[in-house]
C-alpha cells in the first residue's frame, strides 16, 4: 500500500500541473480583435471547364462601430435573449464548455458556447474548426477576455462580428443591409428583428431564403421572425429595458425588413447558379454558413456555360415572343427550368428566374410549390408496370390496358365504393374537355394526358405504391403532397424542376437513378476542403430497365402523336411529358434523349403574397398547356444543347405485364378498325393543319391486334405522324374513313406508327 506522503505529493502534484498549464495557457493566449475577424477573401466558382464563373464580391460585408454608434435598444435586446446575466458573470459558462468538450470527445454533435463572451471568442476565430483544441483555447481566451476587457467592450466586439444573414456580419451591415440606415438610427422594433437573426438567418430572414421554395419558406421564418422578435420585445419589457410606452410602441407594428438585393457580379442566372452551388456544398460538409460567407473557398461546379445561355435564351425568346408585359394576364409570368445527365446527375443547366438585379432572388429550378399537374403520370404507370393492381395478383399491367377515359367520373375504391367529397357527395374527376373518349387504352391515356384513366388507375394500384416509385426516381418526399387522395395521381405534388428533370433522367437511363448534384469539388487554402463530401456519380437501380424502357416507349409516343407534338421539331428521338394543373396555375414540360433530361415550368405568382394565380388568358390564350410554351422552351434548348451530337434513340422496350382491363371494358376482339382522332391536346392547342392531294387508297383497312412492330407501319413514307396508327404509304394518301372503339390515328399516318397500324395509315 502506498503511503498517504506519496498519495498527497501525487494529487499536490498533479493539481499543480493543471494549474501550470492553466496559466501558461492564459498567458499565451491573446485577446482577440474584431478588426483582425474583418479579413476575409473572395469564394470563387468555376464552370464544368475550370473557368472562372464568378468571385463573390470583394471581402466580407462588415464596418465596425464603437458602442456609442450601437443603439441601448439593440445591446439589451441581445442581452435579453442571449445572456441576461451578461453583466454580472465571469463570461464563462463551465459547464457549458464540459457539455460541449464531452459530446466532442466522444464524437457527438458539436455544440458551442452559451454566454456573449464565449460567442465573441468563437467569432473572432478565422477557423471554426469544432476540436478539443480549439475548444480549449476559446474557455482559456474566454477567461482571459473576461477578466482583461469591460462588459461594454466585449459587448461591442460581439455586435461586430455576429453573422446577421444575407452576407451581412457586424450589427452596421445588418442595419444597412436589412434597413438601409445606419446601427445607430435603429429603432427598438427593428433591433428586436436583427437580434431574432442571430439565433440563425437561415430559418428567421422574413424573406426566407433564396435556395428554397419562396412562399413557403418567407411564411414559414416571417412566422418564426415575428415571434421571437415578440417574445424578444416581452423579455426586454421585462427586464425592465423598455418602459411600458416604449413596449406599446415597439409591438404596435411588426417592422418588415427591406428585400434582398443583388450583390456585386450576381446577376442573371450566375447568382443562381452560385446559390444551388452553395447550397450543395453547405448539404455536404461541415462548413457553416457563416464560415463560407467569409470566402476562402473554390466551388467547381457542373454547370456549362453554353447550355446555361441557351436555356436562358430559349426562355427569353419565347418571352419575347409570346407575351407581352404590358397586358395585365402576361405579367408575373415566371419560368423554371434544369437540365440533368441521366446515368451521371451532374447539373450542366439550369433556369432560376429574371435575376437578382430584377428583385428576384427565388431559384425557380430548385424551389417546391408549383404543381407538376400531369408529368407525374409516368410514375404512376411506372407503379402499375411493377405491383399492378389489386386484381391483378401482384404481375404488373400492360400499357395496353383499357381503363374509362370519358369526363366526370366516379373514382371507385377496390371493396367496390365509390370517394366522397367532404359533404357525402361522390367525387366525380374532371377532364380537360368532355370529350367522350370511351375504354381506351394507358398507353393512349398518356397520349392525350386523359385524367380519368390515371386516377382509376391510381386507386386500383395504390397511392403509397405510386409514391414510392416517384422517391425511388429521385423526387424528395417532402415535396410529395401528403394526402394521398385521387388527385395525386395527376400532379398535386411540388417538386423542383431539377428533382423532375432527375426522375425523368431515371426513365432515360433504363431505370438507374443517379443523385442530382451540382459541385465537383472545393478546395480551400491550396487543398480539398477537409469535410466536403464529393459526390459519388455512382447510380442504383430505382426500376426494372424493362419498366423504364415501356416507359419511354410510351413518353415517345406522346411527342410523336400527342400532347407533346410541338416537341418533334427537335428531330431526334425523345420522350417526354406536358402538365397542366387545376385552374391552369402551372403548366409543364419534362422531355429527354439518353444524353439529356431537361424539366421546364411555366406559372404566374402574385408578387405580394406569392400565391399561384392562374394562366387563363395568359399569352392571349384561353388557358396555357404544357404542350405550348413549356415545350417551345424545351424544344429550342434542347436543340441547342445537343446540336452536333449523335441520336442513339433508347432500348427496345419489351412486352410487359398483364393487359388488365377496368371493369367494364369491353371484351377484346381479334381484330379491329383504324379511325382517324382528332388532334391530340392536352390542352385545346390545336395540331398543325395539313392536306393531302394523293389518291385514296381502298377505304378501309384492318390490323391485326399485336405488340410494338408486329401491327405499326414501319415502311411509312414521309407522313406528319397518326396517334397509334402507321402505314407504308403514310403521308401520300388521304386516310380512309373507318370506325374504331379502341386507339384511333391522326389524319395520317407516320412511318414509324404507333402499337397499331393500318396497311395505309
Amino acid at each position: 500500500m502506498p503511503s498517504w506522503k506519496l498519495v498527497s505529493g501525487l494529487c499536490i502534484g498533479f493539481v499543480g500541473s493543471l494549474v501550470a498549464i492553466a496559466g501558461i495557457g492564459f498567458a499565451m493566449v491573446q485577446v482577440p480583435n474584431e478588426n483582425i475577424a474583418a479579413k476575409s477573401q473572395n469564394n470563387v466558382y468555376y464552370w464544368a471547364d475550370h473557368t472562372q464563373m464568378v468571385a463573390t464580391g470583394t471581402g466580407v460585408n462588415r464596418q465596425n462601430v464603437n458602442i456609442d454608434q450601437i443603439p441601448e435598444a439593440m445591446r439589451y435586446a441581445v442581452i435579453s435573449a442571449e445572456n441576461k446575466s451578461f453583466y454580472k458573470d465571469s463570461g464563462v459558462d463551465p459547464m457549458g464548455i464540459a457539455r460541449a468538450v464531452l459530446n466532442m470527445a466522444r464524437g457527438g454533435q458539436t455544440q458551442g458556447g452559451s454566454t456573449i463572451t464565449q460567442q465573441y471568442v468563437k467569432n473572432t476565430y478565422l477557423s471554426q474548426d469544432q476540436t478539443l483544441t480549439r475548444k480549449f483555447k476559446e474557455m482559456f481566451i474566454s477567461i482571459k477576455v473576461g477578466t482583461k476587457l469591460d462588459k461594454n467592450t466585449i459587448l461591442q466586439g460581439y455586435l461586430n462580428t455576429s453573422y446577421f444573414g444575407r452576407g451581412a456580419y457586424g450589427i452596421q451591415a445588418a442595419a444597412q443591409t436589412y434597413y438601409g440606415k445606419n446601427a445607430v438610427d435603429l429603432k427598438p422594433s427593428e433591433c428586436a428583428v436583427l437580434a431574432a437573426l442571430l439565433k440563425g438567418p437561415t430559418y428567421y430572414d422574413p424573406a426566407g431564403n433564396a435556395d428554397l421554395d419562396k412562399s413557403a419558406t418567407q411564411e414559414a421564418n416571417t412566422k418564426r421572425s415575428k415571434d421571437r422578435w415578440s417574445w424578444i420585445l416581452g423579455e426586454m419589457h421585462k427586464d425592465k429595458y423598455l418602459t411600458d410606452a416604449e413596449y406599446q410602441e415597439a409591438t404596435a407594428k411588426y417592422p418588415v425588413p427591406d428585400g434582398r438585393k443583388a450583390t456585386k457580379g450576381m446577376t442573371g442566372q450566375i447568382s443562381y447558379l452560385a446559390d444551388t452551388a452553395k447550397k450543395y456544398v453547405l448539404a455536404h460538409s461541415d462548413i457553416t454558413e457563416a464560415q463560407f460567407d467569409r470566402g476562402g473557398y473554390q466551388i467547381y461546379t457542373t454547370f456549362q456555360k453554353d447550355k446555361v445561355n441557351a436555356l436562358a435564351k430559349a426562355v427569353k425568346n419565347v418571352q419575347k415572343s409570346r407575351l407581352d408585359p404590358k397586358r395585365d394576364l402576361d405579367k408575373y409570368v415566371q419560368f423554371g427550368a434544369a437540365s440533368v445527365v441521366p446515368n451521371d446527375g451532374a447539373i450542366v443547366a439550369l433556369y432560376g428566374g429574371d435575376g437578382y438585379e430584377n428583385g428576384h432572388f427565388t431559384n425557380n429550378a430548385d424551389t417546391s410549390g408549383v404543381p407538376v399537374g400531369s408529368t407525374w403520370k409516368p410514375f404512376v404507370l411506372a407503379a402499375a408496370m411493377e405491383y399492378g393492381t389489386y386484381k391483378s395478383a401482384g404481375e404488373g399491367v400492360s400499357p395496353l390496358s383499357k381503363y374509362n377515359g370519358n369526363d366526370h367520373l366516379k373514382v371507385y375504391k377496390p371493396d367496390g365504393s365509390f370517394y366522397l367529397n367532404k359533404d357525402n357527395s361522390p367525387f366525380y374527376q374532371k377532364n380537360e374537355s368532355t370529350r367522350p373518349w370511351g375504354y381506351i387504352t394507358l398507353r393512349k391515356a398518356m397520349e392525350q394526358s386523359i385524367n380519368t384513366p390515371f386516377v382509376q388507375l391510381g386507386v386500383d394500384v395504390g397511392m403509397t405504391h405510386v409514391r414510392d416509385v416517384a422517391r425511388s426516381a429521385g423526387i424528395l418526399q417532402q415535396s410529395m403532397s401528403q394526402d394521398l387522395n385521387p388527385s395525386f395521381a395527376i400532379g398535386t405534388s411540388t417538386p423542383s424542376a431539377i428533382r423532375m428533370a432527375d426522375a425523368y433522367a431515371t426513365f432515360a437511363a433504363s431505370g438507374k437513378q443517379a443523385e442530382p448534384y451540382s459541385v465537383t469539388a472545393v478546395k480551400v487554402n491550396g487543398g480539398d476542403a477537409p469535410s466536403f463530401i464529393k459526390p459519388k456519380r455512382t447510380t442504383k437501380e430505382a426500376m426494372d430497365p424493362n419498366i423504364a424502357n415501356n416507359v419511354t416507349d410510351v413518353l415517345q409516343n406522346v411527342i410523336q402523336n400527342g400532347t407533346g407534338y410541338n416537341a418533334k421539331v427537335l428531330g431526334r428521338t425523345a420522350a417526354g411529358k406536358t402538365g397542366t394543373t387545376d385552374k391552369n396555375k402551372s403548366a409543364w414540360f419534362v422531355g429527354y434523349t439518353q444524353q439529356l433530361s431537361t424539366s421546364v415550368a411555366m406559372f404566374r405568382e402574385n408578387p405580394k403574397d406569392h400565391k399561384l394565380l392562374s394562366m387563363n388568358g395568359t399569352a392571349g390564350k384561353d388557358s396555357i398547356h404544357g404542350g405550348d410554351i413549356p415545350t417551345l422552351v424545351w424544344t429550342e434548348y434542347m436543340k441547342a444543347a445537343l446540336k452536333g451530337k449523335s441520336d442513339p434513340g433508347f432500348p427496345e422496350a419489351n412486352e410487359i405485364g398483364k393487359i388488365q382491363d377496368e371493369a367494364g371494358a369491353p371484351s377484346p376482339t381479334p381484330s379491329v378498325t383504324i379511325t382517324p382522332s382528332p388532334t391530340p391536346s392536352d390542352s385545346p392547342s390545336p395540331t398543325p393543319s395539313v392536306t393531302t392531294t394523293s389518291p385514296s387508297p381502298t377505304p378501309s383497312e384492318t390490323c391485326q391486334l399485336g405488340w410494338g412492330n408486329k401491327c405499326d407501319g414501319d415502311n411509312g413514307g414521309n407522313g406528319d405522324g397518326g396517334l397509334d396508327t402507321g402505314g407504308t404509304d403514310g403521308g401520300t394518301s388521304p386516310t380512309p374513313t373507318v370506325t374504331d372503339t379502341s386507339d384511333t390515328g391522326n389524319t395520317r399516318g407516320n412511318g414509324n406508327g404507333g402499337i397499331f397500324g393500318g396497311q395505309t395509315g
